[in-house]
């Protein structure tokens, strides 16, 4: 399969990464922004690709390097012609001080993508706005929320756990009028 680079769109790279890493026997999920523009289907666009796994990076650059993507930085790759690059965030994959339980799995023609379920991808959305008062992140949270199942008793049990009980109602209370 030919693959036009310059407009590939986030959840197909994201297939083909999450494949690549899969055939060379690298665990990997992808977390962060990427998981919003899938689930929202791109009514938030991210510009990279954030996995978290437990291979080391020098396992990983050679695999990148077999589809033309060079490493930039310590944790950055990117591909001249591709306009997302890729970013490997330390693990473990965890949101706020709890490790994540579960992932979600899409099929697509490229592959299969092992991200963040929608629920989790929420609270790492809020976790952003709970310890850095990012506006833009309670956005993100929610789109998904209004694109996506969520499971809102989990996320009212972590926001208390986070001590975060007035933002997330303040979530809760915005995502009620969507």
């Amino acid at each position: 399969m030919k693959i036009d680079w310059q407009k590939i769109g986030i959840k197909d790279l994201a297939a083909l990464i999450s494949g690549k890493l899969r055939e060379n026997g690298i665990d990997a999920i992808l977390v962060g922004g990427a998981c919003v523009s899938i689930y929202t289907k791109n009514k938030y666009q991210s510009f990279d690709l954030d996995f978290v796994t437990h291979t080391t990076i020098k396992k990983v650059a050679p695999v990148l390097a077999e589809i033309g993507f060079r490493r930039e930085s310590s944790r950055h790759f990117t591909r001249r012609d591709c306009p997302f690059f890729i970013e490997f965030v330390a693990p473990p994959a965890a949101i706020g001080d709890e490790p994540i339980k579960g992932e979600n799995e899409i099929k697509t023609k490229l592959g299969t993508i092992v991200l963040l379920t929608p629920t989790d991808s929420v609270k790492d959305r809020l976790a952003a706005y709970y310890h850095w008062n990012d506006p833009q992140a309670l956005e993100q949270a929610l789109m998904i929320a209004e694109a996506q199942k969520i499971d809102l008793s989990e996320v009212r049990r972590w926001s208390a756990k986070e001590g975060h009980t007035r933002k997330y109602h303040a979530f809760l209370k915005r995502a009620q009028k969507k």
